[in-house]
């Protein structure tokens, strides 16, 4: 499966465009928007419909910039899926996720996004291949020492331990674009803006 993920657009209809050509150039199988569509819980049009317009299918999630009501709005409005406390399973794929973040004008705290990522992890965990997605990045990573105002995320961490998904997903940190590590047999990838193409 091919999968373009992107996270932190913060309303930037131009950026949505380019990430959509680029799945459609690439015939991806998947889009995942990782939080942070938004800046604020405003700036919504034109974030979604060029995916739709390129016939992609589309799974988000909310970041720490628009309150989880927003990404089911949209979720509804374009007939897409909002993986929040959710998951999905595409053929031997099984992916799920949790939004916000632990700072900003919509945070979760740790336990209700470790009993969110546990929830959707339940109905996939006999997928051969399982992807987590979070808009947090998980706690005491690379990731985390680039940002001194923006922590990591202990829960998003515990849950990368215990479950030990083959791949992790995240954006939230715009400094850490497009790096990658390893947490045990986990693949920790920082999105971004510029999305990444990921092959499971």
């Amino acid at each position: 499966m091919k999968i373009l993920a992107a996270g932190d657009l913060h309303g930037d209809m131009r950026a949505a465009k380019r990430l959509a050509d680029k799945a459609k150039k690439n015939k991806v199988d998947l889009v995942v928007l990782s939080g942070d569509l938004t800046y604020a819980d405003t700036s919504t049009k034109g974030l979604i419909g060029p995916f739709k317009k390129a016939n992609q299918k589309v799974l988000i999630i909310p970041g720490n910039h628009e309150s989880p009501a927003t990404t089911s709005a949209l979720a509804e409005i374009y007939d897409i899926t909002d993986l929040h406390g959710y998951a999905v399973k595409i053929k031997d794929v099984g992916i799920f996720g949790a939004g916000s973040a632990n700072l900003g004008p919509f945070q979760l705290g740790d336990k209700e996004v470790q009993d969110l990522l546990v929830k959707g992890f339940k109905k996939i965990k006999s997928a051969k291949k399982k992807v987590m997605i979070t808009h947090v990045h998980p706690d005491k990573t690379m990731m985390s020492k680039f940002s001194l105002w923006l922590p990591g995320s202990k829960a998003v961490a515990k849950a990368i331990e215990e479950l030990q998904p083959d791949i992790a997903i995240c954006s939230h940190i715009h400094e850490a674009e497009g790096l990658e590590e390893r947490i045990g047999k986990t693949r920790l990838i920082n999105v971004g803006k510029k999305g990444k193409i990921i092959e499971v």
